[in-house]
């Protein structure tokens, strides 16, 4: 089977320090349901979305160039496995070029033939693709799921792609 990882990016004229800085601060993009600390290597932070929840520990931290997340814990409500993404790594890449900067993101272990791809897929577009895009260049995310569903189908900078597992 040649599995393949959800992963996407967004570029603008941000810089790497700003990329790295808006990422770590998650309740800005993301939600602002967060316990715990999310800007630095070990540190341990969960998010939730009403039933949902996420835990992570932050296994890698190149500041400005890389962040490495490892779900350690999840309850995803509405699947039939709700622990789906222990395990999985949400992989951040930063790279800069000509006076922009693109990140690139993969969410490692999150493949189609998941339960939740589609469902995860869609809420990736949004948060990655729309919140964070936006805490970038606007300095102000959307970050509650309540917002996504008003905004899904906005056209938006994101470029989906999807890498395979080695």
């Amino acid at each position: 089977m040649n599995e393949q990882n959800y992963s996407c990016q967004i570029g603008a004229n941000f810089t790497a320090k700003e990329a790295f800085d808006a990422i770590n601060h998650v309740s800005e993009w993301w939600t602002t349901d967060l316990t715990g600390s999310s800007g630095s290597l070990n540190d341990i932070f969960t998010v939730r979305f009403s039933d949902t929840s996420v835990t992570f520990k932050i296994v890698e931290a190149v500041p400005n160039k890389k962040i490495v997340w490892l779900v350690t814990d999840c309850y995803l409500h509405w699947l039939k496995d709700k622990k789906e993404w222990i395990g999985t790594r949400l992989n951040w890449e930063i790279s800069t070029e000509k006076g922009s900067t693109l990140i690139s993101f993969t969410h490692i272990g999150l493949v189609p033939e998941l339960e939740c791809f589609n469902d995860c897929k869609e809420g990736w577009n949004f948060h990655i693709g729309k919140s964070l895009f936006k805490l970038l260049t606007e300095q102000k995310g959307i970050p509650d799921i309540n917002t996504r569903t008003e905004n899904i189908n906005q056209s938006g900078p994101l470029s989906e792609s999807r890498s395979a597992i080695n």
